[in-house]
């Protein structure tokens, strides 16, 4: 951009020189997306380009939230993540580290107050082992009764 210094003479800096002769070479005529307006112009919040980046890599929004938050969060879904595991000793081991962070929260607490807690290792794995010997439901209806033809009405 040309700015007047002292006087008359413009000044042209390095950089707009720059841009100005490669404008006139024609460098930024084929750029992809030349003509189309920039996406998430309309998006209100500051931090778009950075859930952008979130969604386009598949990382979890929860990698923001607060360390106290994220282990609240953690404890909510224990029971369905321990539904996916298969023995009882990855429960166990499941539910140990878990119990372990909560412990670290508890003495070095960071971010904000939420209300957090221990879970008991042979609770869960009780809970575990009665989710999974639950008997399963029935995969077939029971077999609906038989019509009655209007004509073997009556008697």
């Amino acid at each position: 951009m040309a700015q007047v210094r002292d006087g008359d003479r413009p000044y042209e800096s390095a950089v707009d020189r720059a841009i100005r002769e490669a404008a006139e070479r024609g460098a930024f005529d084929d750029l992809p997306g030349k003509g189309k307006p920039l996406p998430h112009l309309d998006d209100p919040s500051e931090d778009w380009w950075l859930r952008r980046y979130l969604d386009r890599e598949g990382i979890s929004r929860d990698l923001l939230l607060p360390p106290s938050v994220q282990l609240r969060k953690e404890l909510d879904r224990l029971p369905a993540t321990l539904a996916a595991l298969r023995t009882e000793a990855a429960v166990r081991e499941h539910v140990r580290e878990v119990n372990r962070r909560v412990a670290e929260h508890l003495r070095y607490p960071s971010g904000p107050r939420v209300p957090v807690h221990k879970v008991d290792v042979d609770a869960a794995v009780a809970r575990w082992a009665a989710d999974r010997t639950a008997p399963p439901a029935p995969a077939t209806p029971p077999p609906a009764a038989p019509k009655s033809r209007w004509w073997r009405r009556g008697g």
